[in-house]
């Protein structure tokens, strides 16, 4: 074992019960107000700079040593998720209607630790700052902060986030160059008939049927219409209308999401959606609206700064231990903004297969956003372990690195 994770193993029921208080008190996007205050105390209790209400409930701790220049971000998220938790365990959610079903509870935790070890050992050369995001689920939180001076007030040559995942073996690193996290967009779809009585329907216009319709052609553009080298999804998840079973309904309503990797292909599809609705509509006599509501931006990792991010990863963990050019993913994630602004990674932390879970303690494995969720404590010093290696092998001194050039 790394003599880093060692040492910060030797933190790990600090770790734990720190990740669990924060699990029991799950918080929503921008109401962070009391996993935030716990986040600027320990900070400060460990000497760190504390800058407190940047998007109302994010904190940035900043740490400096030695005469270096060079300065790095790390990041994790705060938030939680409007599920009723369904885990028995002793610090399952005391909040009805909120739990930690994505993992931000260890995500937190993780870089706490991280924040401590360095805090104490200052083995680098140069300024960390330690960025903790509020509303990464679904209110960008991390734009928001960006719009309030993130990077000028604490500005950084590298940028580095880091997410669970349950697909990659427990306490293993992975990341790739290029997009990670794909690009999301709302769509809104509403089509407008004639309403009518359902024994009728030569005298009405049905919406329905032509929503059915729309919904299958829909999925043309996904399988027939796109490039199959250039991943997109096309998802529609709401179909609203209707009060009756003898009731054909004015109108019915549809709701979606698109996920893509690049913004030529974005655009393709919300194209050929809209064109799909009008034509449908045309077609039986209806009239129809399409709108969308941009989500986040693809996460699109730096060439430099990933090669890095591995290098690092190999060197605490082993070869074994990380993978390179990770599958991306179709989920979309808020990080997307700081590197759209500050080139750096993205990289994913195993969660294991759920064997940590015991028979009282909900199902494994570790899929996010579902009730019986829970992060994995074995990673927490794994996970700080990782951030701590990471500042310190790139702001040691005279080590050449740089991120200054965005290779995109």
């Amino acid at each position: 074992m790394h003599n880093i994770i060692e040492r910060i193993a030797e933190r790990a029921d600090f770790l734990a019960g720190l990740r669990r208080d924060i699990h029991a008190h799950p918080e929503l996007g921008y109401e962070e107000i009391r996993t935030a205050g716990m986040v600027a105390k320990l900070l400060r209790d460990w000497g760190i700079e504390v800058t407190e209400g940047i998007a109302g409930t994010g904190v940035v701790g900043t740490l400096r040593s030695g005469k270096g220049r060079k300065s790095i971000g790390l990041t994790a998220d705060m938030d939680a998720l409007p599920i009723e938790e369904k885990n028995i365990f002793p610090h399952r959610s005391r909040i009805p209607g909120k739990m930690h079903g994505c993992g931000h509870d260890g995500h937190t935790a993780m870089l706490l630790g991280a924040a401590e070890y360095l805090s104490r050992t200052r083995c680098f050369d140069g300024t960390v700052h330690f960025i903790f995001r509020p509303a990464e689920e679904g209110g960008a939180g991390a734009l928001r902060m960006i719009e309030e001076g993130l990077f000028s007030r604490f500005p950084c040559d590298a940028v580095f986030g880091m997410h669970n995942v349950p697909n990659l073996p427990e306490g293993a690193i992975g990341t790739r160059a290029g997009p990670i996290t794909a690009g999301t967009t709302e769509v809104s779809v509403e089509i407008r008939g004639k309403g009518g009585h359902a024994a009728r329907p030569h005298l009405a216009v049905d919406p329905v049927a032509i929503a059915a319709h729309v919904v299958t052609a829909a999925q043309l553009l996904v399988s027939r219409f796109s490039n199959p080298l250039a991943p997109v999804v096309l998802s529609i998840t709401q179909i609203e209308g209707g009060s009756s079973p003898t009731i054909i309904p004015e109108s019915v309503t549809m709701h979606g999401t698109i996920r893509t990797f690049s913004e030529a292909s974005e655009s393709a599809l919300k194209d050929g959606l809209v064109s799909v609705v009008n034509h449908a509509c045309a077609m039986f006599g209806a009239t129809g609206k399409v709108h969308f509501n941009p989500g986040y931006p693809p996460s699109v990792c730096a060439r430099e700064a990933t090669a890095l991010a591995l290098d690092v990863g190999r060197s605490l963990l082993g070869d074994a231990a990380v993978f390179a050019d990770i599958e991306p993913t179709m989920a979309g994630d808020d990080f997307s903004y700081l590197l759209s602004a500050c080139p750096g990674a993205f990289l994913f932390i195993g969660n294991g297969n759920g064997h940590h879970r015991g028979t009282a303690e909900g199902m494994g494995p570790c899929l996010v956003h579902n009730p019986w969720f829970d992060f994995n404590d074995a990673l927490l010093p794994v996970g700080a372990a990782y951030w701590a290696h990471l500042a310190e092998t790139f702001l040691a001194a005279g080590n050449g690195v740089t991120t200054t050039v965005d290779p995109r």
